[in-house]
């Protein structure tokens, strides 16, 4: 078997899950988790390769269900 060059040759699209405390989130993202979850101080966010949030997740498993339920590869990163 040959190595891929290209992440994108193995079939599979790669997401990053890294946890995000809600202070460094911004001010209407804050407001709006205040609303919904009172007292979450930390999330779990998911991203692209690109480095775009794509979700902010309750929790580690969350994250996980929600990238494989949309046929992407979760990896946790710190």
């Amino acid at each position: 078997m040959e190595p891929k060059d290209n992440i994108e040759d193995v079939g599979e699209k790669v997401v990053y899950i890294r946890p995000v405390e809600a202070a460094d989130l911004p001010e209407d993202v804050q407001e709006e988790l205040s609303e919904q979850a009172p007292g979450l101080t930390r999330l779990f966010a998911v991203h692209n390769s690109d480095g775009e949030r794509l979700a902010l997740v309750r929790d580690r498993a969350t994250a996980f269900i929600l990238a494989r339920e949309n046929d992407l590869a979760p990896v946790t990163v710190h």
